[in-house]
């Protein structure tokens, strides 16, 4: 019986390792990374706290070394979302009962047990699966994962501390309870912190989740869902299934058990998800909640007044990390003519210092992209532009798929402001500039905050303090995550919520009290404790 409050206090945000020659965390690194790829794993999918093999298995190689298999999964199929379904109804009742502080002390334990015992597992798992770099692995699968379990007990903590007034005679209290069902959670290859996040912010909100992640990311979800059970989650509250994006939205948008969907991908399946819900709204039992954060085509714009190194290490850092691969990563840049030549030739001879190859050479700054999907779409881009008289390339452009997914950061030079680079979603390591008259800067930031339908992140980068603000309310509504002489990636739980709205989401901030708000359903009770007994009031009486 829960007799007390307990109190969860604000974390610290997990510090951040940095792999230098000679550390103890670069060797622990590299010996992990020996180690997986000595082995063949065998992945099955979590159903109700059983192992599931089905023996339709799926190879996965390091996008930069496709030839070295590490292991496969095991791919559902329609049979498994259901069972997945029902092993999630059948733990409901006894999770959504739990005692608040036990169910958060799971997850607490789960982030220390991925700060000490696992680390270089999340991390060696996500650079040989994704083909992060060691700081890119770092910061994700180990940090901003480590900050969203910790961050999100402290802001339930908070939520649950709210209550209402009560006044004399009566008592009024704020229940917040899971949702009357189970949430799906489907997550992208790009972010093993979203791949953990989305399942667990919800399931500590007392839900069950159905967790159908991306396929290139299966290798570190399912690591991150051993470590889950290590930590004490209870069968049947978080069931991990490799099924294929329409078996799992055919089953469970057309259950009227499905309470909600907390989603990052693409806008396209985001939008026809939304579509199918509406079309079933009647089937539900209660309306089901739609968490989603999408697309992005990120901006840097840059005043006259700028310093062209920051603008040149904000671009090349916020292009080019991971390959390009983040929802966040700078696509768009907008050079005042002042300093436009200066900056290319800066960020051209950058790009030529950055060593691209395997992961495990720490020496490498650019590594591969996700697959061959990813890597034939990306090129194409770099195709076109090479015969388009609208556009130019003055960096990169090379691309091999012999050993990897290989593409050089690219840089085109656009000279029509509406040119496909500067206005398509590419997700990947292609930067588009522009160049804009430089004494014509608030007509910059209105062509910069129509040309996209995205509205995720965003820079602007000056010295000049009227421009910094002028910026900031022109580009009030295009982007989520606005940045002030900074690249526009990289934000840390507790310190930048994270989402955008327009197409690229709902905007309900990770990392913060407003998504998990999302995920609980509230109930007011009011106890009055000497009720009247007659039904007149005192105006009924009559005048003396």
């Amino acid at each position: 019986m829960n007799t007390g409050y307990f109190d969860f206090a604000a974390p610290s945000n997990e510090p951040v390792l940095n792999y230098a020659p000679g550390s103890p965390e670069r060797a622990a690194l590299k010996k992990q990374l020996a180690a997986f790829k000595a082995e063949v794993a065998d992945i099955p999918m979590y159903i109700g706290g059983q192992e599931v093999r089905t023996g339709n298995t799926v190879d996965i190689r390091p996008p930069h070394e496709i030839k070295h298999k590490l292991g496969h999964f095991h791919q559902g199929d329609a049979s498994h979302v259901k069972a997945a379904i029902t092993a999630a109804m059948a733990a409901r009742e006894k999770w959504a009962n739990m005692d608040w502080e036990v169910r958060a002390n799971i997850f607490l334990r789960a982030a220390d047990l991925i700060a000490t015992k696992y680390r270089y597992h999340m991390n060696g798992t996500t650079m040989l699966g994704q083909s992060k770099s060691p700081y890119q692995a770092e910061i994700d699968s180990a940090c901003e994962l480590i900050d969203f379990l910790r961050f999100n007990v402290h802001y339930l903590s908070e939520i649950y501390r709210q209550q209402p007034v009560s006044s004399p005679g009566v008592h009024n209290r704020l229940e917040y309870r899971p949702l009357e069902g189970f949430v799906l959670a489907v997550t992208p290859f790009n972010f093993t912190a979203i791949g953990g996040n989305l399942p667990t912010s919800a399931a500590l909100c007392g839900n069950v989740v159905v967790w159908k992640p991306a396929n290139t990311q299966v290798y570190s979800a399912s690591m991150f869902m051993k470590i889950l059970i290590e930590a004490g989650l209870p069968d049947g509250v978080i069931n991990l299934v490799y099924a294929s994006g329409p078996t799992m939205g055919d089953i469970c948008f057309a259950d009227p058990h499905f309470a909600g969907i907390h989603f990052t991908g693409s806008t396209g399946v985001f939008q026809q998800m939304w579509q199918t819900i509406g079309n079933n709204i009647s089937k539900y039992k209660s309306y089901p909640r739609i968490v989603g954060e999408t697309g992005g085509k990120d901006f840097v714009i840059a005043h006259k007044s700028a310093i062209p190194d920051v603008v040149v290490t904000a671009l090349a850092r916020g292009a080019f990390e991971f390959q390009g691969q983040k929802c966040s990563a700078a696509s768009r840049a907008y050079l005042p003519s002042n300093l436009a030549e200066e900056i290319k030739t800066k960020l051209s001879a950058a790009l030529k210092t950055m060593k691209m190859g395997s992961t495990e050479d720490f020496g490498n700054f650019i590594n591969a992209v996700i697959d061959e999907k990813s890597f034939d779409k990306i090129t194409s881009y770099i195709d076109n532009a090479r015969k388009d008289p609208k556009a130019k390339i003055i960096a990169g452009g090379n691309y091999s798929k012999t050993e990897g997914y290989f593409i050089e950061p690219t840089v085109i030079e656009a000279t029509d402001p509406h040119y496909t680079t500067m206005c398509e979603e590419i997700f990947g390591p292609v930067l588009t500039i522009y160049t804009y008259d430089a004494e014509k800067f608030e007509e910059a930031l209105a062509l910069v905050d129509s040309t996209s339908e995205y509205a995720l992140t965003g820079a602007v980068i000056a010295q000049d303090r009227y421009a910094v603000e002028l910026a900031t309310k022109k580009l009030v509504n295009s982007a989520g995550n606005f940045y002030i002489n900074d690249k526009p990636t990289g934000a840390v739980v507790g310190q930048q919520p994270f989402g955008g709205a327009r197409a690229s989401g709902t905007n309900d901030k990770a990392g913060s009290q407003l998504n998990l708000y999302r995920w609980l359903s509230a109930r007011t009770i009011k106890e009055t404790f000497v009720p009247p007994t007659d039904y007149k009031y005192p105006f009924l009486n009559e005048e003396k």
